[in-house]
């Protein structure tokens, strides 16, 4: 089963980072996010990646073309044989990588439709560039056949915005920093899916096609969707604190997205 990942917009909410690096290439612990995603579908089995390019798309043509060297530590001769090199330590990646530029302006919808040539099965998994989980795709996929539905779509509890107190009149009886909102209030989409191929049917190759605004509300008014929910971790590197919060995470030592 193929994995396409959006890779080609801006990040313009980002742009300390994404004007010199598109965003999925920006690096946490020293690896690109979107190699990050990757490894974790490659944990599951899924290794025959799409990914859909855009803005500053040359940018990944060159990363995945060296990727090879850039992931392992090489030895280089300089001398008669300028340029023969042999891998010293060597990756355990081991990925079929289709890179597509869909165009720098098009929107998500559209960049899928475009990248529909790539696509061999009747299902595919298809993420965002830019959020970063533990999902069990195993059983995300294996929740998606059991529905029926032409797409289903991971859901998480939104983190909390600001700090909450409960109190008695004046007194504070607890205080608790950000806390993840729960069971009772809505999920929000984790930019995960498991997709039918005839989610295609809803889609064109015009710029601005969405997917969001569009297909995914029309397939959803079909009664055509599946919301799977993911309790684990989740975390959207949407801005520059959130790309500070994952690298904090990182540091830690405590990752759970790395593949182990």
């Amino acid at each position: 089963m193929q994995t396409v990942i959006m890779c080609g917009g801006t990040g313009t909410r980002l742009k300390e980072m994404s004007e010199f690096v598109p965003k999925p290439l920006i690096q946490i612990g020293g690896v690109p996010m979107a190699v990050h995603i990757m490894r974790w579908y490659a944990k599951y089995g899924f290794k025959d990646f799409v990914l859909a390019l855009g803005y500053k798309q040359e940018q990944f043509k060159q990363y995945f073309a060296h990727f090879y060297q850039i992931n392992n530590d090489i030895k280089v001769s300089t001398g008669r044989y300028y340029g023969m090199h042999h891998s010293l330590d060597v990756s355990g990646d081991d990925w079929q990588v289709t890179l597509s530029d869909t165009g720098e302006n098009t929107l998500k919808g559209g960049r899928l439709k475009r990248v529909e040539k790539y696509i061999h099965g009747d299902t595919f998994m298809l993420s965002y560039g830019d959020g970063l989980s533990d999902i069990n795709f195993r059983s995300l996929v294996e929740f998606h056949r059991s529905k029926g539905k032409i797409i289903t779509v991971v859901g998480v509890h939104p983190p909390g915005r600001f700090g909450e107190i409960h109190r008695d009149g004046t007194k504070v009886l607890s205080f608790t920093e950000k806390p993840e909102i729960q069971a009772n209030d809505p999920l929000i989409n984790a930019g995960f899916y498991v997709c039918n191929r005839k989610v295609f049917n809803y889609l064109t190759m015009d710029e601005c096609c969405d997917l969001e605004r569009g297909m995914m509300e029309f397939i959803a008014n079909e009664g055509e969707m599946a919301v799977y929910h993911h309790n684990g971790f989740w975390k959207c590197c949407d801005t520059l604190n959130d790309l500070i919060i994952l690298q904090k995470i990182w540091d830690s030592g405590d990752i759970p997205w790395i593949v182990k």
